[in-house]
């Protein structure tokens, strides 16, 4: 299975009039996320589901990419890894799942899926880590396919 994980690009800081999930992209996150959608689109294989945090700068960042997507109440910014990996499939769905989210719950999925000793592994806004799972003489591996950030692409 391919999970690939997205955190949303740049957004403003929370307003003192409104809530966290209402954040906006800034014009830097529109850039950042127009370049990695770009990207993403050449790369994605065929099927892919994508999933997407109820976040407003979530759901632009995944607009970028143009393709039909669902928000999910389990990637919200208060999320936790293992409703990640249970909304995603992880590690048995055979058909590849682009989720769109937050930190630190991307860093603390990436974490416990690649075996990390930390608790989190550090995410760049408006990056993609892509991760496998394939069965090696009878025993379950992570790979990392790639990590691509906005400046990168």
């Amino acid at each position: 299975m391919d999970l690939i994980l997205w955190r949303h690009a740049e957004a403003h800081e929370l307003a003192e009039t409104g809530t966290d999930l209402e954040r906006q992209l800034t014009p830097r996150g529109e850039k950042q996320a127009a370049r990695m959608a770009a990207w993403l689109d050449r790369q994605l294989p065929d099927g892919v589901r994508v999933l997407c945090s109820p976040a407003k700068r979530c759901e632009q960042t995944v607009q970028a990419l143009g393709r039909k997507y669902k928000l999910r109440a389990e990637l919200a910014p208060d999320g936790r890894a293992e409703d990640l990996l249970a909304v995603a499939g992880w590690p048995k769905t055979r058909l590849p799942v682009l989720v769109v989210g937050h930190q630190p719950t991307l860093g603390q999925t990436l974490a416990q899926v690649l075996g990390l000793q930390a608790s989190e592994c550090p995410v760049r806004k408006g990056a993609v880590w892509w991760v496998r799972s394939r069965e090696r003489e009878g025993a379950l591996q992570t790979v990392v396919v790639t990590v691509q950030t906005p400046e990168m692409v």
